[in-house]
Order: C-alpha cells, then structure tokens, then sequence
C-alpha cells in the first residue's frame, strides 16, 4: 500500500513538473487575450498607424544601418555559437571574466573578509585540476606486439601524438637520473627517451647494448703477486631492454624474453645501488631509479604472463611486487590484480582487494567503482527481473546493488554504453582521463568479458543505470556521492583519443534558447530590412496578408464569444 501511495505521489510530482514547463505558453495567450479585449482602451490601431507613417519616413540610410547592424550581431552570434559548441563556454563571458573583470577592480586578493570564500575555492580548484589529471593507464598494451599489429592491419594510427609524448615524459620521469652521463649506455638511452622516431629509439637500444658487450679489465689481481687478472662485464642496460620490449618485439612471447633479460640487469643495479643509497643524494635518485626500473619490468612480465594464458602466474607475480613496494602506488597494481582475478573468477579475492583500495582517503577509478557494482550485482543478477521488482518492490540486496551500479555510473557516465555494446570499443590509450572517456575505453576493453560471465549482470546494468541522472539532474554544479562532474574532460579525451573515434561527451552540451532565438532574430531582422529597403510595396502587401492570416484564428473565436456572450456583460468588460 505504500509503495502505490510513493507511486502515485511521483506521478503527480511529474505531472505538477510538467505543467510548469509549458505554462509559460499559457501565460503567452492569456497576454495575447487580454491585448485583443483591450485593443480599444489601449488604443492599439492609432499606434500601429503611427508606427507605420513614422516607417514610411525612414530614409534608406536607416535601412542599410539596420541590415550592417543586424549582420555584425549575426556573425558574432554565429562565433559564439561555434565557441560555444567546441570548448563548451562562452567567448565573450570568458573574457568578461578573465581579462576585465581584474581591470575593473572585481577582484580583491587582499581582501580579508573574504579569506575563507577563497579558501573554499582555491580548494574546489585544486579538486577540479585534480580531477582532470592525466593519469597512467595501468592497463596499457605494447606498443610493438599489439598497438603496431593494428595500424598493419587497418591502416590507422591507434595512439595520438599527445598520448605518446606523455609516454616519453613518463620514461624520462622513471627510468633517468642525473647521473645518466657517468655510464656510456645510460647516456645513451636518456637521448633515446626524446626521440620521436620509434626507429631512431629502437637503433639507440642497441647501441647502449653493444657498448655493455665492451669487456674491461679491472686491476686488481685476482691472487697477491700474480699476473691473472679479474675479467668483468659492465652491467646490461635494463632500459634498453625495456623498449626494446615495448617498441620492436611483434609478439607478447618475444616482449616476454626481453623483459627477462631486463630482469637480470635491473636486478642486479637494484641490488648495487641499494647499498650505496645513503651515501649521498646522487646515489639516492639512482636507487630510486633503478626502483622504478624493477617495479615496471615486474609488472609487465606479470602482464605477459596474464596475456599468454598463465593467469595464476600473473596474479602471484602482482601480489608479490604489491607485498615488496607497497608505496609505490603511481603504477596502480591492484587494478591490474583485480582483472586478472577476475578471470580466475576468485571473487572472495577481488571483494579482499576492494575492502582495502575502495576507501574514501584514496583516490576511485572506474576498475574499482564498477568492480564493485559487478560484485553486488552477481548475488542477485540471475534471478533478477524488472517486472517482478516493480511489482514487489526491490529486495536489500537488489537495492545495494542499484546504488552500487548510481555509484559507478556517476563516477563515470561513459561506462554503460560500452558494456551495453550501444558505441564500439577501440583500443585503449597509453594515458587515461578519470571519469572521462578515455578511462571508460580502458575499463570496458578488458572487463566486458567479466560482466558477460555474470548471469544477468548487463540486464540489471541496462535497467538502473540511466536512473542516476535522475539523481543529479545538475552534474556540473552538484554532485550525490562524489565531486561535480569536471568540466574538462572533453577537451583532454579529444588530444588522448584517436581522431576516428567519436568521443563520449558529458553531460551533452545543448547550445542555449537564447543564442538560437537572438541568431535568428538577427537574421531574420536583416533580411526583412534588405528585403523592405528593395521591395517597400510588394512587402507592405505581405506583411498585411500575413498579420490578417495569424489573427483570423483569433478574430474568428473572438466572433463566436461576442455572439454567445450577453452584449451588456461584453460592453461592460471592454469599459474596464
């Protein structure tokens, strides 16, 4: 009985809501009523003749001012719109604020009253740079083996420019140092990390290889007053290894053996230069180097592993790296333990590593929102029905599994039409827009299968999902369970994703009423003048028949309320 009675209390909240949106119509006609009741006290047809002998008298002048006028305001409202519909603001707001306000003294730094005010902005900014940061997709493919079999095969490039030059930065950020200049190899491969030629980058690998292959003496004898002396390789250079992986090995079996090799070596410099970290801030930035070194060569040959078949391999190869370096969270193992344990369906796993990176203090992401919601959604998904819940209502756990989907999809809108197959997948990009599209790509190539395994699980998703709109009808202002949603993801997902992939936009950018109806007043305003201007007569016969043609509706239902109202009730209602 309840639930009729919250039933028929939002149908009438809609009903009530409706109205409202179409009462300005309404109120239009009553105006337009009450002008034609009251043409005569107004004395309407005196100031239209007025209006048109003052007309009549305009010189040309005014004419050719209206139309130059009216085709200015034209192109500049045809320039707004185009801004308006690329970056998703107005021009001539955007300068207003950015550059005149300051000049006219609308912004006061040194104001103390309002310190906390701009406390509580400079916070929501460094939330909203936060938000749209570019991230390390932890998912990324090889760039030999996989994103280059693509463009053999269809011709397209997979990778934007601007995805691949973060790739460089990040390569310098991780695998250089400022000692790189004392070793031959490393100086090398420093250079290596700037090219943009991927065959200038692969020549430099084996460079810095071949130099490694150069023995030296070391003179030390092996036995006191002997001539035998110790023979010593220089270290393999681990980075040369790793984009030889990443760039020139065609198969995940062939990366595999490089990353291998690149193991050996950069084991062997972790092992040195951790014990010579303290001996000085040099040797500090190295050791974190070669840190860094190991944690990625770990962790794509745990990838390797994962892509050739030997899942359970993979997973204790992660969990082994996460148990070693445990701060090093910038590479996000766990989403990559989460996938692959989800394809061992080890899902009392996956609800373990959730229970300690799906906190409030650390930063969410689409693997680990949606991973949850497929995790409620699989205790009630095979037996799940839209019918049946709306009729009896949703159970405890189907609730927690609608939020748990509201709170995805408000995390990231994208997701759904992915998983729902309603947009076509590409390959994911090297870097990543949280709740952008881009993650949205990322997380849908690699979990689909997973929610397919899932009885049911896209049926309750294709059910609920669209309802959290309703939730927040205003994302860019307010959001329910996390921040507004940013208003820059558009602008980073077109630099990070191909330009033959049509990008995911929300929320949708409807161009505004006013700059439509301003635009086409404008240009009707000044064909009417040039037209009027050429053609005085043959328009002043238009406009009659025109003005005739709108009122007969109006003059002819006027006729019929004058013949059925009593003469002395109208005569009456026209004095007042």
């Amino acid at each position: 009985m309840a639930e009729a009675a919250a039933g028929f209390l939002e149908q009438l909240k809609s009903c009530i809501v409706w109205s409202w949106t179409y009462l300005w119509t309404v109120w239009f006609f009553v105006v337009l009523f009450l002008v034609y009741i009251l043409r005569v006290p107004l004395k309407i047809n005196d100031n239209l003749s007025t209006v048109s002998m003052f007309l009549n008298t305009l010189t040309p002048k005014f004419y050719v001012a209206l139309g130059t006028s009216s085709l200015i305001a034209g192109l500049i409202l045809i320039f707004e719109w185009w801004y308006f519909r690329k970056y998703g603001t107005s021009f001539i707001e955007q300068v207003s604020v950015s550059h005149l306000r300051p000049l006219l003294g609308g912004v006061d730094n040194n104001s103390s009253n309002n310190s906390n005010s701009s406390n509580g902005d400079s916070d929501s900014n460094r939330q909203s740079v936060s938000e749209c940061k570019v991230w390390r997709n932890p998912l990324n493919l090889f760039r030999g083996a996989e994103y280059n079999r693509y463009t053999w095969v269809t011709g397209r490039e997979p990778l934007t420019y601007y995805d691949m030059n973060l790739s460089a930065q990040d390569h310098q950020t991780f695998f250089t140092c400022d000692s790189d200049h004392l070793r031959p190899a490393d100086a090398i491969m420093q250079k290596a990390w700037r090219e943009r030629n991927p065959q200038a980058r692969i020549s430099a690998a084996h460079e810095a290889l071949e130099i490694n292959e150069i023995r030296s003496r070391v003179e030390v004898p092996l036995i006191a007053s002997s001539t035998i002396w110790e023979i010593k390789l220089l270290p393999k250079c681990a980075t040369a290894y790793i984009l030889l992986a990443e760039e020139e090995a065609t198969t995940i079996a062939e990366a595999e053996k490089l990353f291998k090799q690149a193991l050996k070596a950069g084991d062997g410099c972790y092992r040195r230069s951790q014990q010579l970290q303290h001996h000085g801030s040099q040797y500090e930035a190295q050791h974190r180097r070669d840190t860094n070194v190991l944690v990625y060569i770990k962790r794509r040959l745990a990838m390797c592993a994962r892509r050739l078949g030997r899942t359970r391999e993979a997973v204790k190869m992660m969990r082994d790296l996460m148990k070693e370096f445990p701060l090093l969270s910038m590479f996000n193992i766990h989403e990559n333990l989460l996938e692959a344990l989800l394809e061992l369906q080890a899902y009392a796993d996956v609800q373990a590593v959730l229970a300690k990176y799906d906190d409030i203090s650390l930063p969410k992401s689409a693997t680990i929102c949606y991973t949850a919601a497929l995790l409620k959604a699989r205790a009630v998904s095979d037996k799940f029905s839209p019918e049946a819940a709306s009729r009896r209502g949703l159970s405890t756990a189907e609730m927690n599994a609608v939020e748990a989907i509201h709170r995805a999809v408000e995390f990231n809108p994208h997701v759904p039409k992915y998983l729902l197959e309603m947009k076509s997948l590409i390959l994911p990009p090297e870097h990543i827009l949280k709740r952008g599209d881009s993650e949205a790509i990322a997380y849908a190539f690699f979990h689909l299968a997973h929610w397919k395994r899932v009885e049911g699980a896209l049926n309750l998703l294709h059910c609920t999902w669209e309802g959290t709109f309703r939730m927040i009808p205003y994302p860019l202002e307010k959001g329910h369970l996390f921040y507004p949603y940013p208003i820059c993801t558009e602008t980073a997902d077109r630099e990070l994703l191909p330009s033959f992939h049509e990008v995911s936009v929300y929320p949708k950018k409807e161009l505004p009423f006013f700059i439509l109806f301003t635009a086409g007043l404008c240009s009707f305003t000044a064909m009417l003048a040039l037209l009027t201007h050429q053609f005085p007569e043959l328009m002043g016969v238009f406009a009659k028949a025109f003005l005739s043609t709108l009122f007969a509706p109006l003059n002819f239902v006027m006729e019929k309320v004058e013949s059925i109202l009593p003469s002395s009730l109208w005569h009456q209602l026209t004095r007042i």
